[in-house]
């Protein structure tokens, strides 16, 4: 199977039902009839731009990102006010602690849609790194955050 007939597979997988990780996507794939190892999957993935996102109880699924209907600039003001829990500003930089899992959520949101004053990101497990131009950019960077976090 080509490539291109895998990942729309993958995407139609994902818009069907939640998938929790990859095993469960090599599972369902093999169902259909197809072979991938989880390194073509986790590529395809990426390629795709599928991230996870929490359902309530904890437990994550794969989205697509590009998908979301909600204006992109709603969309990252809810995510700040749902996951993040504090923004630290050193020079240039900003530090961005969210709930666990959730980093790579809106650092996704930020590298695909864009935020003023942002020019890099770096997630990890709870904790994303924002990168400006300058000092006084990335207060107005912090400042934005802080206006949108909950309280």
């Amino acid at each position: 199977m080509r490539k291109i007939e895998r990942q729309q597979k993958i995407i139609e997988l994902i818009r069907q039902q939640r998938i929790p990780n990859q095993e469960a996507m090599i599972q369902l794939l093999a169902e259909e009839g197809i072979k991938a190892t989880q390194a073509t999957v986790s590529r395809d993935i990426r390629q795709i731009r599928a991230i996870k996102e929490m359902n309530p109880d904890g437990s994550q699924y794969y989205v697509l990102l590009h998908e979301d209907p909600v204006d992109p600039a709603i969309k990252i003001t809810e995510t700040i006010g749902e996951i993040v829990l504090n923004v630290n500003n050193v020079h240039f930089i900003n530090i961005i602690k969210t709930t666990p899992r959730d980093a790579n959520v809106l650092a996704a949101l930020i590298d695909e849609n864009g935020l003023d004053g942002v020019v890099g990101t770096l997630a990890g497990y709870d904790t994303v790194v924002l990168f400006s131009p300058d000092d006084e950019t990335a207060l107005k960077v912090k400042d934005y955050f802080i206006e949108y976090m909950s309280n």
